[in-house]
């Protein structure tokens, strides 16, 4: 598995297809996050901005490969197994990016809560923080992986019901990274940092799932 990720990681920065979805989201949290700015907040909103991002990065990873190089690594690795290897290069690009976007974040932010008048626990901080990459990724792979190939063949459809479940991921109550999202933003009004686990656990499970439906779809479409 490990030599499969590394052939998909190459694929994807020699492709330059990481460019635009980084790009992206550089700006959303270059716009969002100024410097001075209440930590916990400019934390809630970088984390929503990379659920889009990861999805992005999931559909990117998973149609990177032309049909016949697909072919030819199903059948020296087996299509569940390169399916997945697809899917954990897009899952831990998102996460690499995130943690990065995260740092700078929390380097140019001010540690203190809304009004500027408590000061946030660094630790608590730096952990939320994590654990907020981990969610909003984690959703924003599901949502990537159940909107492109195998699961949806359709290039049109596969763009439009991303764009729409990420942006639904974010908004609609029950959803792992609403919550940490409006943790983040509501621990921002009193200086405490929330550390959500119930969230983490949701996300890798939603994750986990849509993994395990592309890659059984991908071995009967191989």
């Amino acid at each position: 598995m490990t030599a499969l990720v590394r052939y998909q990681t190459a694929l994807l920065l020699r492709s330059q297809r990481w460019l635009p979805p980084v790009l992206l989201y550089a700006a959303l949290v270059a716009v969002g996050a100024q410097a001075g700015d209440p930590v916990l907040d400019s934390l809630g909103y970088a984390s929503a901005a990379l659920l889009p991002v990861a999805a992005w990065l999931a559909r990117i990873c998973a149609t990177q490969e032309p049909p016949a190089a697909r072919q030819v690594t199903a059948a020296a690795a087996g299509p569940a197994r390169a399916q997945l290897a697809a899917l954990l290069t897009a899952s831990g690009c998102a996460v690499a990016l995130g943690v990065a976007g995260h740092a700078l974040v929390v380097a140019m932010s001010d540690w203190r809560n809304t009004s500027h008048q408590v000061r946030v626990d660094p630790l608590p901080m730096v952990v939320a923080a994590l654990l907020a990459v981990l969610v909003c990724a984690s959703v924003g792979t599901a949502v990537g992986t159940l909107c492109t190939w195998p699961l949806l063949r359709s290039p049109g459809w596969s763009v439009t019901l991303t764009a729409l479940l990420a942006l639904l991921a974010v908004v609609t109550a029950g959803s792992p990274a609403r919550a940490v999202v409006w943790g983040l933003v509501s621990g921002s009004r009193t200086g405490a940092v929330p550390v959500l686990v119930l969230p983490v656990v949701g996300a890798v499970g939603l994750v986990g799932l849509a993994m395990a439906a592309s890659c059984a779809l991908s071995s009967r479409r191989a």
